[in-house]
């Protein structure tokens, strides 16, 4: 892989986190909707960790 590659685990990493990113400010800009999209913006950071850490890994119950 060259230094200019990005691989398709890494965009979605990206995607993952700036999606986390719009659900905080909702929360920011919404009080009522706070709680679950601060939940939201959580979920979608740890779900960018298992895309870059182990892109093929399977969730388990």
């Amino acid at each position: 892989m060259t230094a200019n590659t990005t691989t398709n685990a890494q965009i979605a990493a990206r995607l993952l986190r700036d999606a986390a990113a719009f659900f905080r400010t909702l929360a920011e800009q919404n009080p009522p909707l706070a709680e679950s999209m601060t939940a939201n913006a959580s979920l979608y950071e740890d779900v960018a960790v298992l895309v870059e850490e182990d892109p093929n890994g399977i969730v388990t119950d």
